[in-house]
Parts: structure tokens; sequence; C-alpha cells
């Protein structure tokens, strides 16, 4: 039996539609709204016909992207739209790539851990500490070695005391099966206030601050009294000693 043509289900369909779907804005004749606020340094601010705004955005070759579709016009711009894309995915992946992830790290020790091995391990909490990644620290029982539990608590506490400068204990040491586990989180840098300067030895200042001379007092001059309209005084005649 001879079978007539399929029917083609995509007739009357628009052919814009998945770009649509797939694109994160409109864009050129994408944007059906009869008016658009257009924004920018390459425009006059200001809402424009649509079909104006398509015509300006061709003149300069490049694309009217529709930044704002919920407002009342939506905001539209005239833009390289590839270039934008980029530029966005760009900053994005530096952004990622900035964006530090807080990780657990874990360190495990037995009850029997020497010197070197501490010192080794303890080196290695203070980088990852410094880094911002908290530290997960337990001592490992096996068999009758949990009979130590003593000597596993001795170890993390004297693990905090080396990483006192760069991290802090969260807890004490708690036993988990046949584990003691102590967790360690980073200390936050905190910068040193200024230590005031000192003096140096003798009262001298510093440099900066020159030490003022003391000068010494005016001399004090005596008082002189003054008597206005007062006659000065005169001189009494030499007695005649033949009178």
């Amino acid at each position: 039996m001879q079978q007539g043509p399929r029917p083609n289900f995509n007739r009357g369909r628009n052919p814009n539609f998945r770009r649509e779907q797939q694109q994160e804005h409109r864009t050129n004749r994408m944007i059906r709204v009869p008016e658009v606020r257009l924004v920018g340094d390459n425009v006059e601010t200001g809402i424009y016909r649509t079909d104006e705004a398509l015509r300006m955005a061709e003149d300069q070759q490049l694309d009217l992207v529709e930044i704002s579709p919920n407002a009342v016009p939506p905001v539209c711009r005239i833009i390289d739209y590839n270039k934008f894309l980029y530029e966005k995915k760009k900053k994005e992946k530096e952004m990622k790539a900035n964006a530090h992830k807080s990780e657990v790290k874990e360190i495990r020790f037995t009850p029997n851990t020497d010197d070197h091995d501490f010192d080794f391990k303890a080196k290695h909490a203070e980088k990852f500490l410094k880094e911002g990644n908290k530290v997960k620290t337990y001592v490992q029982f096996k068999g009758r070695a949990i009979m130590f539990k003593e000597r596993g608590e001795l170890i993390l506490l004297k693990f905090a005391e080396r990483l006192a400068e760069v991290g802090a204990l969260e807890g004490l040491p708690t036993m988990e099966g046949k584990r003691m586990i102590a967790i360690f989180a980073p200390k936050s840098a905190k910068k040193k206030p200024a230590a005031p300067k000192e003096q140096k030895e003798g009262g001298e200042q510093p440099a900066s601050q020159p030490q003022q001379q003391q000068q010494p007092a005016p001399a004090r001059r005596p008082i002189e009294i003054k008597y206005a309209n007062r006659p000065a005084p005169q001189d009494k005649p030499a007695e005649n000693g033949n009178s």
C-alpha cells in the first residue's frame, strides 16, 4: 500500500522559537514590543519605537539586546552581543577561580607517632590552615592500643599547641569508635597595633619631634613709682654762724 506524504508538524511554527529558548536575552527581531527604552554611551537615552531602535543598531552594525525585559517599556542596549556574552563568561570564570572553597583536610596519627612524623604532619596542617581549610586530626587505635587513650589525647593537645598561631581548636578531643578526633579551624589574620615610639635614653625625644629648648626667664626690673604733680625738694639755705 502506497503511503502518502508525511504531515509537516513544523508548519506555522516560529523559526526563532528554539533560538529564543537557547539565548539568555532577546535580540533584534526577537523583540516584539512596540517600544523600548535605549540606554548606553552610543545612543541618546530615551524611548524609541522598536523598528527605529533596530534601524539604529543596523546602522552601527551592532545588535539590539533586551537587558531588562520586565521594565515598562523593556530596557535595551545597542551592543555586540557575541562580545557581550564572551566578556560575561570571562568575568564569571574569573570570579569562580577567585572564589575559594573551604575543604576539610584529614591528618592521621597513631599512639606511637614519633617526633619526626609529628613535625612533618604539623607543617602540612599549618599549610592547610593558612590556605583557609579546616583540619580534622585523629588518632587511630588498633587492637589493644585502645587502652592508651590518654596517649592519643596528649598527642592532639600537643598538636593544638603547635598550631596555636594559625588555627584554633573547635573543641576538646572526642572519641568516635576507635578514633580520637580533634578539628581545627583557621584563624583570621589580625593586624598588630603599631607600637608607640619610645623615647631615647636621657630624656631625648625622637628626631621627628625635636626637643624644645627652655629659654631662661627674663630678669625682673625694679618697679619705679612715679608721683604726679609733686614739687621737687628745694635746697635749704646755709645757716649763718655769726648771727
